[in-house]
């Protein structure tokens, strides 16, 4: 045997142990998966209604956005709902600020470069950390009676475009998804209209699954003009 069909071997040895490797981690992978999922159950099934505020980690206290997400916080919690965030600073920190003392104030944390920031506004016991992304956005979309969108980058459009999607083809029932800031969400909604619509891969009845608004009496009015006329329920 040559000394290049040993090192073949070898090569290809080491491959197949990691390959194996990664076989087994992907198996016990499930059990942390699991552990999230009854995790975030046991806590979440007791926070009663709630809605879900995204928006960036990035937008300082000082910014509009910040202190309108913080009044929408407010005046949501005064109609009975509490408000969950991503438990991270900006907006979520501002969600947070508005519902704490209101109302209940949930943080679902995930570690990420952005969000490295102690949010001392989510409720005691209710500051949920999750490793995998996923388990996350089920948390949000089970638990959430509405979204309420602040402007935000791709995380917040992840979130955005996932509920529309799961609305879209009737997983979960239809509630409230609020856009914040038309002069944000106007480059996105003219591609809705102009792109896909015209393309075809959406239809007009789509773009009536969400409201667009300005201010933060016009945002808890849609969520509260939905449930008035529809009950509260738990999505799944």
């Amino acid at each position: 045997m040559t000394k290049q069909d040993e090192e073949q071997r070898l090569h290809d040895s080491l491959r197949q142990k990691t390959w194996d490797e990664t076989i087994t981690k992907d198996s016990w992978m499930v059990f942390r998966v699991m552990s999230e999922f009854v995790d975030g159950y046991e806590k979440m099934a007791r926070i009663g209604p709630c809605v879900s505020i995204f928006g960036s980690a990035r937008l300082k206290p000082d910014s509009y956005y910040y202190k309108m997400a913080s009044e929408i916080a407010k005046k949501i919690t005064e109609i009975g709902f509490g408000v969950i965030t991503g438990g991270g600073p900006g907006i979520m920190e501002a969600g947070n600020k508005g519902a704490s003392g209101n109302g209940k104030s949930i943080g679902l944390n995930i570690e990420l470069p952005f969000e490295q920031h102690f949010n001392p506004y989510v409720d005691k016991g209710y500051n949920i950390n999750f490793d995998y992304f996923f388990v996350r956005k089920v948390m949000f979309v089970k638990y959430s009676q509405g979204f309420v969108v602040m402007p935000g980058g791709f995380g917040t459009l992840d979130e955005l475009s996932e509920a529309l999607t799961l609305i879209q083809t009737n997983k979960i029932g239809k509630f409230p998804i609020v856009l914040v800031g038309s002069a944000f969400w106007s480059g996105l909604l003219d591609w809705f209209k102009d792109t896909l619509m015209k393309e075809g891969l959406i239809a007009e009845k789509d773009l009536s699954l969400f409201r667009v608004v300005d201010n933060a009496d016009d945002a808890v009015a849609h969520i509260k003009a939905f449930y008035d006329k529809y009950s509260v329920s738990v999505n799944f």
